[in-house]
């Protein structure tokens, strides 16, 4: 089932706004019903597919299957852009000037790097396509070339279990369903379970570098990744022979988070861990965020880890999108302070054991346990965040999120600096807007912000709001934030992380990539400056 091309995810999961949140979105922040509604994928009509005959016929000569390359309308426009905000208001107002030209499907490594060939000879760049999901230009790239999206959906299999080592090799198409599905019928879990869990891939985790909602337990995907096998345009690349080493530098850290600028993830060699007999939620009440940011503090330092650990502001939590599924229910508290969700899994004896020891400190730090309640209304709707954005764009508002991470001691500057930068520049646009956040992912030396901010449109919701995001974006830097955490650079990001890794580190990366990709195929613009 391919994703709505409008929105998010499953059609059938959407559901319009409850009456009582598009009255607060009125009365709050001005917002006002659109107009009309998106635009019917049948009435888009695209550019002409800007593929030479030579490029078209050496493509399908590349790949095996007999509908290995597409070039029809519908194909091209589910493949334009990713998920983010002004990604989908403009694929809703049927914008595809930067459509691919065609999608290319390959079936196996081989056939992968027969595509990247091919580019490279008939000058014609490539994107990595797997879910679909990225939310910072990552599907954009930055090109006058005609660009295919090499689309990973036949890669879709478990090719082994180490059962002794407790590893498992991945393609890189699975989506995070089937690939959980295929190891708990072994025993097994990855325990990775980021928001787009249920449409993002396996290649996708791993060149984004994303962080589940179950890191405090299991890790980030970067730190569950053993081993890769990459092809490029020069040829592949085999990286992880071992678990640790110290055989020169760890090549699979370059390709990790390398967004496909550096080469096409074709396998995963990942640690596997134990399918969890037992898994509890439960739901904390903290009279202030800097309270509840404390006590997250103090288990991430000194234990003991909760598997899930997330902590919403005031905002957040009046709101209600700690738990997706409440909002608009009579059912929030009048005052609800600030709520953590904490969440145990593993064997029975393991999980009591570690939730008896967390209560007792977060009892020490004046947390107030609510039940299991909110936890299991919060592991019930998980995933539902991103439906609820395409709800709140159907009835007239601007929804987006942006995220990054700290060192624990500039946490506090950080969250102020990002909060400010997003009131003050959409309030001067006549927009005023209300911001959430939550502490999404925890570590002893730091923790991660995700920031949600809600405002009317504006005439242009695209133009209107470039500025606000260049504010916070700047905001994060000064503060000392890393400009992502989890979402990715893409082109949106790229700038500033730039100036994040220095002028130095700028070149270093396009030395690399001028090595494995010397013809500029892969993902132009997408990460890595263009000289």
């Amino acid at each position: 089932m391919d994703m709505l091309w409008s929105g998010w995810g499953d059609p059938a999961k959407a559901a319009p706004l409850p009456d009582s949140v598009t009255g607060l979105l009125r009365d709050l922040l001005g917002v006002t019903p659109r107009e009309s509604g998106p635009a019917a994928l049948t009435d888009i009509e695209p550019p002409a597919p800007a593929l030479t005959d030579e490029a078209r016929t050496a493509l399908r000569a590349a790949v095996g299957a007999p509908d290995g390359l597409r070039e029809d309308a519908e194909s091209r426009i589910r493949h334009t852009r990713g998920k983010s905000t002004p990604d989908l208001l403009r694929i809703r107002a049927g914008e595809v000037d930067d459509i691919p030209a065609a999608v290319v499907l390959p079936g196996d490594h081989d056939e992968v790097l027969a595509a990247l060939r091919t580019c490279a000879e008939h000058g014609v760049a490539a994107v990595p396509f797997g879910g679909g999901t990225s939310v910072v230009g990552g599907l954009a790239p930055t090109t006058k070339r005609p660009f295919v999206a090499l689309d990973l959906r036949r890669l879709d299999q478990l090719l082994a279990v180490d059962e002794v080592s407790r590893t498992a090799t991945l393609q890189p198409g699975l989506r995070g369903p089937q690939c959980e599905a295929l190891l708990n019928e072994r025993g097994w879990t990855l325990g990775h379970f980021p928001q787009s869990f249920e449409w993002a891939t396996v290649g996708g985790f791993a060149a984004a570098r994303s962080s589940g909602q179950a890191s405090a337990g299991y890790g980030r995907f970067d730190e569950m990744v053993l081993g890769l096998t990459v092809a490029t345009p020069e040829g592949t690349l085999e990286t992880g022979r071992a678990p640790r080493s110290a055989a020169g530098p760890d090549l699979r850290q370059l390709i990790l988070g390398s967004e496909g600028a550096l080469g096409v993830i074709t396998a995963v060699t990942v640690r596997i861990r134990p399918l969890p007999a037992k898994r509890v939620y439960e739901g904390w009440r903290f009279a202030s965020f800097e309270a509840g940011t404390a006590a997250l503090r103090r288990l991430a330092q000194d234990g003991p880890r909760p598997t899930v650990l997330r902590l919403s502001d005031e905002s957040e939590t009046f709101i209600g999108l700690a738990q997706p599924d409440a909002i608009g229910s009579a059912e929030l508290p009048q005052n609800p302070g600030c709520l953590a969700i904490v969440g145990y899994e593993g064997t029975e004896e393991e999980t009591a054991a570690r939730r008896a020891a967390a209560r007792e400190v977060l009892l020490a730090c004046d947390g107030e346990l609510i039940g299991e309640e909110p936890g299991d209304k919060w592991e019930h709707g998980r995933y539902n965040a991103p439906y609820l954005r395409d709800a709140l764009l159907d009835a007239g508002a601007f929804a987006e999120t942006l995220e990054t991470a700290a060192f624990w001691s500039a946490v506090p500057g950080l969250y102020t600096a990002v909060r400010d930068a997003l009131t003050s520049t959409l309030t001067e646009a006549g927009t005023p807007p209300l911001v959430m956040c939550h502490i999404s992912h925890t570590y002893e030396n730091g923790a991660s912000l995700y920031f949600t901010v809600v405002s009317a449109q504006g005439e242009d919701a695209v133009a209107h709001w470039e500025p606000v995001k260049r504010a916070a974006n700047d905001a994060i830097l000064a503060a000392g934030g890393t400009i992502s955490h989890h979402h990715g650079v893409g082109t949106d990001h790229r700038d500033w992380y730039a100036r994040e890794i220095g002028p130095l580190g700028t070149r270093m990366l396009q030395a690399v990539k001028a090595e494995v990709d010397p013809s500029g195929v892969l993902s132009p613009g997408v990460l890595i400056p263009v000289r």
